[in-house]
C-alpha cells in the first residue's frame, strides 16, 4: 500500500499564499494521475487540481481556477499545490491522492486556515 504525506499547510491571512506537498512511498506514484482534495467538517472531500502522470496537463475545480497550480516532480515522488491569493473559504484540510476512481488509504492530510 502507497502511504502518503502531506505537508506545508498553516495559518495564513486572506490575499496569502502556501505551498502544499505531498510525498508518496512508492515509485508507482510515477505512472499515476494525481489529485489535490480538500475537505471542511461536515461536508465531502472535494477534488481542487488534477495533474497527469506526467505533468503535461492539469485541470482545476472553478472554485480555485487562477489562482492554485498544481506539480509534481516524479523523480521525488512527489505533488505540489501552490496556492494563491487565498481566501476564508480555502480553508480545510487539504490531501493529495489518486486522480482516479482507484485510490490509495489517505495520508492524515494538511490542515489550511486562512483567516480575513
Amino acid at each position: 500500500q502507497v502511504q502518503l504525506v502531506e505537508s506545508g499547510g498553516g495559518l495564513v491571512q486572506a490575499g496569502g499564499s502556501l505551498r502544499l506537498a505531498c510525498a508518496a512511498s512508492s515509485i508507482i506514484f510515477r505512472i499515476k494521475p494525481m489529485g489535490w482534495y480538500r475537505q471542511v467538517p461536515g461536508k465531502q472531500r472535494e477534488l481542487v487540481a488534477g495533474i497527469t502522470s506526467g505533468g503535461s496537463s492539469t485541470n482545476y475545480a472553478d472554485s480555485v481556477k487562477g489562482r492554485f497550480t498544481i506539480s509534481r516532480d516524479n523523480a521525488k515522488n512527489t505533488v505540489y499545490l501552490q496556492m494563491n491569493s487565498l481566501k476564508p473559504e480555502d480553508t480545510a484540510v487539504y490531501y493529495c491522492n489518486q486522480d482516479s476512481r482507484t485510490i490509495w488509504a489517505w495520508g492524515q492530510g494538511t490542515q489550511v486556515t486562512v483567516s480575513s
